[in-house]
């Protein structure tokens, strides 16, 4: 008998009826969550993580990328934040590609718009599209939903 398969640490995408994941039209799936919440031990991990906080997270077993982005504001530096985003949505294409903040909502949310963004939904209308697919409460703040409204694709 063959050993059970623990793809826990493999590449396969996420299961898009899992919490906190979000199928953006292209098809790529994206996780989004709060830190302040327990993962469950039997989730997949994943295989690269963006973490959207004030302060430097502890390490993670799997590679990961700290935006410097505190409670209920913008990212600190919006031009690394503009990076950041679309190497994860890059990365989305073929990974496990997770974004965290405390709550997994404003910060993590606005995050989720603006792959969404370059995705191809338009600006206006990418918070509507995180709230109906993600989290009905995501992009807490109206500096929030001014940043995901200004946010652009690359041009090229």
């Amino acid at each position: 008998m063959a050993a059970p398969v623990n793809d826990r640490h493999e590449h396969h995408p996420w299961d898009e009826r899992a919490p906190g994941v979000l199928r953006l039209p292209s098809g790529r799936l994206v996780r989004g969550r709060g830190l302040r919440h327990p993962l469950d031990p039997s989730a997949p991990l994943p295989s690269y993580g963006v973490y959207l906080l004030g302060r430097r997270p502890p390490e993670f077993p799997w590679e990961s990328h700290w935006l410097r982005w505190p409670d209920f504001r913008l990212p600190a530096d919006r031009e690394e934040a503009r990076t950041v985003l679309t190497r994860a949505w890059e990365r989305a294409a073929g990974e496990r590609v997770e974004l965290a903040c405390g709550g997994g909502r404003g910060r993590t949310g606005t995050a989720l718009a603006c792959l969404a963004v370059l995705d191809g939904v338009p600006p206006k209308e990418a918070v509507a599209y995180v709230r109906a697919h993600y989290d009905r409460h995501a992009v807490e703040t109206p500096w929030q939903k001014r940043y995901v409204r200004r946010f652009t694709r690359p041009s090229g």
